[in-house]
């Protein structure tokens, strides 16, 4: 097969395994586009630089080509934006998409093409669908508030406590840990367990604007 049809035909496969993660696995949990967008396109941009980089460059082939392909895969693998902390479920996904990206490139190196190639794209895609199907699935998760009513965090008001943030939550809260309290401003950091029913999970519960020494100290 002509080296550049190789290249075309692994590029293929490489989107095709990518987006059908990305938007069948990550994106209806976690209605993220802008990872949606970030995750593509880096897949793509990682393909074609490790293409050029061991099969375009003749002082590049070889061992050192791998040296190279492992460098990269380390490098982009821990890779952070400074402007925002990627969560952990996310950088997994990032992981993935890289290292997808890498071994499709490798392959695209290949003189023909082979089945094997689909192996990796099909196992990675299988073990994310059974994590998120079955090791992800937690009954129960947590959330840091900040709550306005301190008079309830005593000990003895806890019930009175849970049936108000249960009222103004609208989730079925089942314990309560509470955290710094600041009598100044009349509020206390608190960590609630609830149900989880899939409807209440989004990207902006898992953002975290309490600064962080004000909720470190809370119970687990």
């Amino acid at each position: 097969m002509e080296e550049l049809e190789m290249m075309w035909l692994m590029l293929a496969i490489n989107i095709v395994a990518v987006w059908s993660i990305i938007h069948f696995l990550y994106f209806p949990r976690a209605k993220r586009r802008d990872f949606y967008f970030t995750f593509l396109l880096i897949s793509i941009t990682i393909f074609f630089l490790m293409f050029f980089m061991i099969y375009m460059l003749d002082d590049m082939k070889g061992k050192t080509s791998i040296g190279i392909g492992i460098g990269l895969f380390g490098i982009f693998s821990i890779m952070r934006y400074r402007t925002d902390t990627i969560p952990v479920r996310e950088m997994t996904y990032l992981f993935c998409t890289i290292c997808l990206s890498v071994v499709n490139a490798l392959s695209a190196c290949a003189p023909s093409f082979d089945l094997l190639v689909l192996v990796p794209n099909v196992v990675i895609f299988a073990s994310i669908l059974l994590s998120e199907m079955l090791l992800l699935r937690r009954k129960v998760v947590s959330k840091l508030v900040q709550y306005d009513r301190i008079e309830l965090i005593k000990p003895e008001r806890r019930a009175d406590l849970i049936a108000d943030l249960q009222e103004r939550l609208g989730v079925e809260v089942i314990g309560v840990s509470v955290g710094s309290v600041d009598f100044l401003r009349d509020c206390a950091i608190l960590k609630i367990y609830y149900r989880d029913t899939g409807d209440w999970h989004s990207h902006v519960n898992n953002e975290i604007k309490i600064p962080r020494y004000e909720w470190e100290e809370v119970q687990e």
